[in-house]
C-alpha cells in the first residue's frame, strides 16, 4: 500500500497529482520487481520540514525537492514490508516546476519516480550510476506519457532538472 499524506497546513492549498501509484508501480517494474505492491509513505510536506529532515539525516542545512529514507537494502526486497518513505517539499517544487516551464503535477510525479528508485537502492553518487539512474526515469516518464526529466542542455535552454 502506498499511503500519501499531505501535511495539515497544506491541505487548503495542495492536492496530490494524479498516477502516484501507477508511477510508483511502473518504477518498481523498471527496476525489476514486476508484478510488486510497494509498501511506502510518500509524504508532502513544508519547505521548512524537509529542510530539517536534510539538516537531521544528511547533515545538509538547506531545502531540497524530495528526499528518501529507505528501509531496506538492494538488491533482495521484502514487498510485505516498508521500502522506506518519501518527503517532498511542496512550494520548492511547485516553484521549481514553475521555473522549469513544467506542469507541476508532471514534475511532482517525476521527483516520486525518482524517490522510488532510491527506495530500490539506485543513487547517483558517481557518473555511471547517474547514467543508469536516468536512463530508467526517463524509460519510467515515457511509458507514464509525460516529459523527458532530463533534456539536453542548450544554450537556448540552460535549466537541467
Amino acid at each position: 500500500m502506498i499511503d500519501v499524506v499531505i501535511d495539515d497546513e497544506l491541505e487548503a492549498s495542495f492536492s496530490a497529482p494524479e498516477g502516484i501509484e501507477s508511477a510508483v508501480l511502473i518504477a518498481c517494474e523498471a527496476a525489476g520487481h514486476s508484478g510488486e505492491q510497494p509498501e511506502m509513505c510518500i509524504r508532502f510536506a513544508a519547505d521548512e520540514v524537509v529542510q530539517e529532515l536534510n539538516a537531521t539525516w544528511r547533515s545538509k542545512d538547506s531545502v531540497t525537492d524530495v528526499l528518501s529514507f529507505p528501509m531496506q537494502e538492494a538488491p533482495e526486497f521484502d514487498f510485505s514490508e516498508s521500502l522506506g518513505d518519501i518527503a517532498l517539499a511542496v512550494p520548492f517544487i511547485l516553484n521549481e516546476a514553475e521555473r522549469l516551464g513544467l506542469p507541476q503535477a508532471d514534475h511532482t510525479l517525476h521527483l516520486i519516480v525518482h524517490a522510488t528508485l532510491h527506495l530500490l537502492g539506485f543513487d547517483h553518487i558517481d557518473d555511471d550510476d547517474a547514467d543508469e539512474m536516468q536512463a530508467l526515469e526517463r524509460q519510467i516518464m515515457s511509458k507514464i506519457g509525460l516529459h523527458d526529466p532530463y533534456p539536453v542542455q542548450t544554450k537556448e535552454n540552460p535549466e537541467k532538472i
